[in-house]
């Protein structure tokens, strides 16, 4: 069984605060994965920023909504009650609770006038929005998921108009970025140098030099390295001493590869 979503989790919840104790946040979450039957997997799966657990995220947007609405009430830190007339909602025997119902409860219309009117950004996902099955969290994620992936490409596109040397260089800015060669000043020095025999950069792959990455950044066309480009590299990481691993880099429309 899949992860229910947050307003699927809103009718179980309530159901289990109706015996007026008060509950622990993670007992109710227990409680409704044990209910919902999930899997160890489903119940350690986390959102894509690795903040929380899915389950908890979802157990934790229900219970803020029905709070919104006046069906339970924190008691402490951590804990929650049903209410008045979370009781005489669940008397009414729903088939199910969600955002369209809860708009019914002058508390949840209170909630959102004063949100509206507020002028930072919105905690409450609308009711109009055109995912409304998942919280508030997850929909940042899939914003920043997006956006990365919309950056991603556009810099890409960028990469695409480099000069052969510009792209040589970018390759080895990148590994300088991510903890190699010590300096640009260090690894760079081979970059652009004639008669390298396919070597256009040299990098260090500790701070003392002892041992080095060799690095070939090409533009390529066909989508994929034939092995008689691959052995050629290799070759030419012979003339450079202490060298052991290579990175080669290559570009085409639509492609990056390392």
């Amino acid at each position: 069984m899949s992860i229910p979503d947050f307003q699927s989790l809103m009718l179980p919840l309530l159901r289990l605060l109706a015996d007026e104790r008060e509950w622990a946040m993670r007992d109710l979450t227990r409680a409704l994965e044990d209910e919902f039957d999930l899997t160890e997997g489903e119940r350690q799966e986390m959102l894509p920023s690795g903040n929380t657990r899915v389950i908890v995220n979802r157990v934790a947007w229900a219970k803020a909504y029905l709070k919104m609405a006046g069906l339970i009430a924190p008691v402490r830190r951590g804990y929650a009650k049903i209410t008045g007339d979370g009781k005489v909602l669940l008397g009414r025997n729903p088939a199910s609770i969600d955002l369209k119902l809860l708009a019914q409860f002058p508390a949840y219309q209170e909630f959102q006038k004063r949100k509206k009117s507020e002028t930072a950004a919105e905690l409450v996902v609308p009711e109009e929005a055109a995912t409304p099955l998942i919280t508030p969290d997850e929909q940042i994620d899939v914003s920043h998921t997006e956006l990365h992936e919309a950056l991603a490409a556009e810099i890409l596109e960028q990469v695409i108009l480099f000069s052969d040397s510009r792209f040589e260089q970018l390759v080895v800015e990148l590994l300088v970025a991510m903890g190699y060669g010590g300096s640009i000043a260090d690894a760079g020095k081979a970059v652009g140098r004639r008669g390298d025999g396919g070597i256009d950069g040299v990098i260090k792959e500790d701070r003392l030099g002892l041992d080095v990455i060799v690095i070939q950044a090409k533009k390529w066309t066909n989508g994929s390295v034939g092995r008689p480009d691959v052995q050629a590299f290799v070759g030419s990481m012979e003339g450079v001493r202490s060298a052991h691993r290579a990175v080669r880099a290559m570009k085409s429309r639509g492609l990056f590869k390392a």
